[in-house]
């Protein structure tokens, strides 16, 4: 199989193997619609403002309160890592199924390194806001130890929300740090349950509470 998986696509995946199934196997996508450009727009100013703090050897304010870290220095590693159609990776062995996941930025902590991802909100975070992130959390882990690094068990998701616009015109966005505990076991555990959907020769059954499947069906 030549399947090539990601956070986005295993998270489809626990929403509905079926979808996820026939997107992959079938080429069959769900319908998408128009993609907001404010979150490319800051993932990319974002990253520009934290390289300028790692090419001088120091944090950025926003992480002020991490005390013990650095960000990672390796800047053509750290490029090919970002990139979507490159990112880390691991082809699974015994099918030949890839996966990879592009990171935002990677903090390093003694012999270990923690990812740290940037986050776009149009408002403040409620308290399961996080919870949305889980797997993708799980999966760098595991692929960053699959690509021989320690890692700790938790990483840092950095959210970013507008907050008012000052008198000369600017928006004043609000930051919060948030640390959330990652089991990169589970996120290989999704990884393989995918891998054996991909196997089957025909799509899983309709999953109950998927509208596309019932848009689908009628």
């Amino acid at each position: 199989m030549s399947f090539k998986l990601s956070p986005s696509k295993l998270n489809l995946f626990l929403e509905c193997p079926r979808c996820f199934w026939l997107a992959n196997v079938k080429n069959i996508k769900r319908p998408s619609g128009a993609f907001p450009s404010l979150p490319s727009g800051m993932d990319r100013i974002l990253k520009d403002h934290f390289d300028r703090f790692m090419l001088k050897g120091t944090m950025p304010p926003e992480l002020n309160n991490l005390i013990g870290y650095s960000l990672f220095s390796d800047e053509e590693k750290l490029a090919v890592w970002r990139n979507n159609r490159k990112g880390i990776q691991f082809e699974d062995p015994e099918t030949g199924v890839l996966l990879r996941g592009a990171v935002d930025n990677i903090l390093v902590k003694g012999n270990k390194v923690v990812v740290l991802d940037y986050k776009t909100r149009g408002y403040p975070l409620k308290e399961d806001t996080h919870v949305h992130y889980i797997l993708q959390m799980d999966l760098y882990n595991f692929l960053l130890r699959k690509n021989g690094y320690e890692t700790e068990d938790y990483t840092y998701l950095l959210f970013y929300h507008p907050q008012k616009v000052n008198k000369k015109g600017d928006v004043v966005f609000n930051t919060d740090l948030i640390k959330i505990k990652t089991n990169p076991a589970r996120g290989e555990k999704v990884f393989r349950d995918a891998i054996k959907v991909l196997q089957e020769e025909e799509a899983p059954e309709p999953c109950e509470g998927c509208a596309y499947c019932k848009w689908r069906h009628e």
